[in-house]
């Protein structure tokens, strides 16, 4: 359960600073830092269990014939990440509570960085596929809230808007592939996959899946060709930033090719998209970062070109790569943590950002400047340093292997060029914002921070040199451990500062003196960089998304046109193209099943349903009569619903022609009252033609359908009808606990409906007619009392009814819809008879807040099961023996049929009442309208 509680806190706990309101900032970093605190305690407590080879593991199952679970495992890797998350996280909280301004909302972004942080966790604990594809959505959504914290901006805007994009894409292409992987396995449990590993990577959809997997992780990870959204996303809170690149999002897709490396790597296209992916976005990411001129901007680019690294040794898939890419994981987001941290500091105190208006801060930010030149030497992989240490293990793998045959040698030698601009801009950024002449045109007077906002860079500048000075002591116990975790081996750590005269040495010491000798002769790079100055990100997105709106919107002028027959016929059509292949294939249309004898009521009722039909179509311009046609075809169905014993059907059906017949007659009133003349008799015989041929295929469908035995579930509900839900009225059990969760999606829907014609309705002054089609003005007399008189008497009679309707449901025809319905009908009823203000007068509820009520009864009944250990929804019942009424039945299902009550009474009422309300604010539409 602990297990569970460190990826669920931080989601409740992003509710604490939202409590808070407008407190001060002290409040809500103390709640954030709380939460995540006790998180690293519960964490803390599981980890000598994995360090000594143990996977804790939570599970509730919910739909697992589907592959659906609440799993989550805590292995080696998953504890390096979740460390990572939790304890950066924690340091960023300390930093962000210096860094933000007092005009900033404190609650707001460390509700948000809550979030962000829950999603992390749900990514790395997950033991089932599907659930962190979950949580993977949850971390673009989250991230786009952060990035566009100030939502002021319009470069956060846009910043916010690309990262979703992209990563969204990304996130489909990634369901695609679990969904993939899962149908090869058999099961979206992470042991499940990981023992179909070789059957996966034999099968025809493994270069699919694979491809697809990656398209999730490289968006994630802004791997080229997808890294432009991620300068982009500077533009957030420097707290964001320093989170983002070091220990959440990015890490994300990193995290997901290493979690899937037993099952993917090992394969030449395995090998060949990774390394090479890998080796593009570093040397892309080091070359860009020496050419900016922002701070962010540089440390965004070298965040790309360290991913890239990361990639690179993973895609070479070795136990040696994946040891140093696992190293690398950790120190990179030591020193890049740190690093922006800096670079917010001096954002902080000087007011600018820009590196050609920094320098010479040496002077006013001294214990700064060592910090600075700490953690950039260690991203420069320096030696004494950690960075230096997974650097030259990088450079062992790239030696070492031979993936491309005679042509290995570019792996080593492009590698050695990436580690060159990554010295060149580490020394770039420590020399010109700290060194040459002292900057006399700052926004602010820069001076050293307090103490606080520095202790989370002192504490990452100390890793850097402890790490780099005693890295088995330090790191070997996690990586140990995180490693057996990918590999499914014990490793062999040897981790130390000095290996002899090797290659790899010589290749680190190229790195420096090619590094600084780049970083000297950096004129002729920036020269040749103008090129590209044009080509801002920003600007090419908004014009790829310009055009396909462009290209949209003409497709829809091109296919929307207003004519509901139109879009019919297309509907139909496209139907029959799509189906007709399959029926051709039909050899026997009558099937074994005989038929029923036709009786005459039957052969009656289709006769009336037939012309009244026919009825509704032909005299379409008459619209009164046109409707009541209508009416009876409703009518005619309900009937038939009863004749072959379906009375919950009957019921349901004519109530909801009541309202609906009612909803017509509202919608008529503001509508033209003539009708255009018919379409021309080729339209007419066209849509005659295409009406009969479908109509003809259902018949034809309905009719195999029927004359062949069916086998249908209906014999399971009615034999657990009684022992598993309680009720003998079958239609109601299933409503309300075999398919309980189906009903609770449908009346959300149906309030997620009401709400959104409520406010397309709200504020709308319709024209309507000041008399009828021949010209002759209303009656004065709006509510006669005929109609007022017999409503009154009508209203608690139908409000008995739906009482007992209502709680009969779960044993005879009835239920919350069809209660719920006649209420609605009842009460709509008052207001057609006396008027909107009579009845707002009397009954002046909101009924949003009904509604809502209804839907929050439905889902905490359900959540209610879980205090019991029960799944979801799961429904209770007993009898109990009162006096004087004798033995009951007692329920929760009764519950939960209370919520769809509410939330039918609630949505039917708002959407008629606006129709109603509407007539109090139009203007009259001139005579022949």
């Amino acid at each position: 359960m602990n297990l569970a509680a460190i990826v669920f806190l931080p989601f409740l706990g992003a509710i604490a600073p939202l409590l808070m309101g407008g407190r001060s900032r002290v409040h809500s970093t103390l709640a954030a830092g709380i939460v995540t605190s006790i998180c690293i305690g519960l964490l803390l407590s599981l980890t000598p269990a994995v360090l000594a080879g143990d996977i804790p593991n939570y599970l509730n199952s919910w739909l697992p014939s589907l592959g659906l679970n609440l799993a989550f495992r805590l292995d080696g890797l998953s504890l390096l990440f979740a460390g990572l998350i939790l304890f950066i996280g924690l340091l960023v909280i300390i930093y962000a509570h210096y860094y933000l301004s007092s005009k900033d909302s404190a609650p707001r972004f460390f509700a948000c960085l809550l979030l962000f942080m829950g999603s992390m966790l749900g990514i790395v604990t997950s033991d089932n596929l599907l659930l962190m594809w979950f949580f993977w959505e949850l971390t673009s959504i989250s991230s786009f809230l952060l990035i566009g914290y100030w939502f002021h901006q319009s470069n956060a805007r846009r910043g916010a808007r690309m990262a979703l994009a992209i990563t969204g894409a990304g996130g489909l292409a990634l369901l695609a592939g679990i969904l993939l992987i899962g149908n090869i396995a058999g099961s979206y449990q992470l042991d499940a996959v990981f023992a179909a590993a070789d059957t996966i990577r034999n099968h025809d959809l493994y270069l699919p899946a694979l491809i697809l997997i990656l398209l999730g992780a490289f968006t994630k990870s802004a791997q080229f060709p997808f890294q432009f959204w991620l300068p982009h996303a500077m533009a957030a809170p420097t707290p964001v930033s320093a989170y983002l690149h070091s220990a959440t999002m990015v890490k994300a897709g990193i995290f997901l090719m290493a979690r899937l490396l037993p099952v993917l790597a090992g394969t030449p296209e395995w090998y060949t998209i990774v390394t090479l992916t890998g080796l593009a976005t570093l040397l892309f990411g080091a070359y860009f970062a020496l050419l900016k001129t922002d701070l962010k901007g540089l440390l965004a680019f070298s965040t790309i070109s360290h991913l890239g690294l990361i990639t690179m040794l993973l895609g070479l898939g070795s136990t040696g790569a994946v040891i140093a890419a696992l190293f690398h994981i950790l120190n990179h987001a030591t020193f890049k943590a740190g690093l922006f941290m800096i670079a917010g500091i001096i954002d902080h105190e000087t007011g600018t950002r820009d590196m050609r208006k920094l320098s010479g801060l040496r002077h006013a930010l001294p214990f700064t400047m060592v910090l600075a030149v700490i953690t950039s030497a260690a991203m420069a992989g320096i030696p004494l340093f950690n960075g230096f240490l997974s650097k030259e293990m990088f450079f062992a793998e790239a030696y070492q292997q031979d993936l491309f045959g005679g042509l290995s040698w570019f792996v080593p030698v492009l590698a050695t060029l990436g580690a060159m601009l990554s010295v060149a801009y580490s020394i770039r950024f420590v020399h010109e914002v700290f060194f040459q002449e002292v900057a006399d045109d700052l926004p602010k007077t820069p001076h050293e921070p307090p103490l606080m906002m520095r202790f989370p860079v002192i504490v990452f500048a100390t890793l850097c040199i402890l790490v780099g000075v005693a890295p088995m002591l330090l790191a070997s116990g996690i990586l140990d451990v995180a490693v057996r975790a990918v590999t499914f081996a014990t490793p062999t750590l040897d981790i130390a500062i000095w290996h002899g005269f090797n290659m790899p040495l010589l290749m680190s010491g190229m790195a420096v003196i090619g590094g600084i000798v780049i970083y000297i002769s950096r004129a002729e790079l920036l020269t040749f960089s103008r090129q590209f100055d044009s080509h801002d990100a920003k600007d090419v997105f908004a014009s790829i998304v310009s055009a396909t709106t462009r290209f949209c919107d003409n497709l829809m002028q091109r296919f929307e046109n207003g004519s509901l027959q139109r879009y019919v016929a297309f509907l139909l059509v496209f139907t029959l193209v799509v189906v007709a292949p399959e029926l051709m294939a039909i050899v026997q249309l009558q099937g074994s099943r005989p038929m029923l004898p036709v009786d005459a009521i039957s052969l009656v009722g289709a006769i009336v349903l037939m012309l009244a039909a026919l009825s509704t179509a032909m005299l379409h311009r008459q619209r009164l009569t046109s409707l009541m046609m209508l009416s009876v075809v409703g009518l005619i169905v309900s009937l038939s619903f009863v004749h072959f014993s379906a009375p919950d059907l009957a019921m349901t059906q004519l109530v909801v022609e009541v309202v609906s017949i009612i909803l017509m007659i509202l919608a008529l009133f503001f509508m033209p009252q003539r009708i255009p003349r018919a379409s021309s008799g080729r339209r007419v015989a066209r849509d005659v033609l295409l009406a009969g041929t479908v109509g003809g295929i259902v018949g034809t469908l309905n009719y195999a359908l029927l004359t062949r035995p069916l086998e249908s579930i209906s014999d399971f509900f009615l034999a657990n009808s009684v022992s598993g839900g309680g009720g003998t009225n079958v239609v109601n059990v299933i409503l309300v606990d075999f398919r309980g969760f189906d009903t609770l999606g449908e009346i959300t829907v149906l309030a997620i409906a009401a709400a959104g014609i409520h406010k397309l309705l709200n504020n709308l002054r319709p024209f309507m007619p000041s008399s009828d089609v021949d010209g002759r003005p209303w009656h004065r007399v709006k509510h006669p009392l005929l109609v007022q008189t017999i409503a009154q008497a009508i209203l608690p009679l139908a409000l008995m009814v739906s009482v007992y309707i209502f709680l009969r449901g779960h044993n005879l025809p009835g239920g919350g819809f069809i209660a719920g319905l006649v209420t609605a009908a009842a009460m709509i009823l008052q207001y057609i008879a006396n008027g909107v203000d009579w009845v707002k007068s009397r009954f002046d509820y909101n009924y949003q807040k009904l509604i809502s009520i209804g839907v929050m009864i439905a889902m905490f009944t359900g959540v209610g099961s879980w205090f019991f250990d029960h799944n979801f929804l799961t429904s209770s019942f007993t009898h109990v023996h009162w006096p004087l009424i004798g033995e009951f039945e007692l329920a929760t299902a009764i519950l939960f049929d209370l919520g769809v009550y509410l939330t039918v009474i609630g949505a039917t009422l708002m959407i008629l009442a606006n129709f109603g309300q509407m007539t109090t604010r139009h203007r009259p539409r001139q005579e022949g309208y």
